[in-house]
């Protein structure tokens, strides 16, 4: 006969035996790790999708407005053009004062 260790011999005496007490352990500690690393696989992955979106965001954002220089230009094109407007308009007038008089 095989000589029981007094906890084995409480688990056979409860009805549960030793052995299938070590299989069980692995098999939860096995799904309990599997499921932690899948939980970090999947926030690796949204990390880097996430990274990826934040990348495009900039290029999109930086192609829709203009730079100070730009601005600078454009607003100078626009105020000599209303000089120029406004030259023909003075020219006008003295047209008109003078046709008047």
């Amino acid at each position: 006969m095989k000589k029981v260790s007094p906890p084995e011999r409480r688990l056979l005496l409860q009805g549960g035996s030793a052995d299938m007490e070590l299989p069980i352990w692995n098999v939860f500690l096995s799904f309990l790790s599997a499921g932690a690393l899948l939980w970090v696989k999947i926030s690796h992955d949204e990390v880097k999708r996430l990274g990826i979106l934040i990348s495009k965001t900039r290029e999109e954002h930086a192609e829709k407005f203009v730079t100070k220089n730009d601005m600078h230009a454009d607003i100078n094109r626009v105020l000599a053009r209303l000089d120029r407007l406004d030259e023909k308009l003075d020219v006008y007038m003295r047209e008109q004062r003078s046709a008047l008089s």
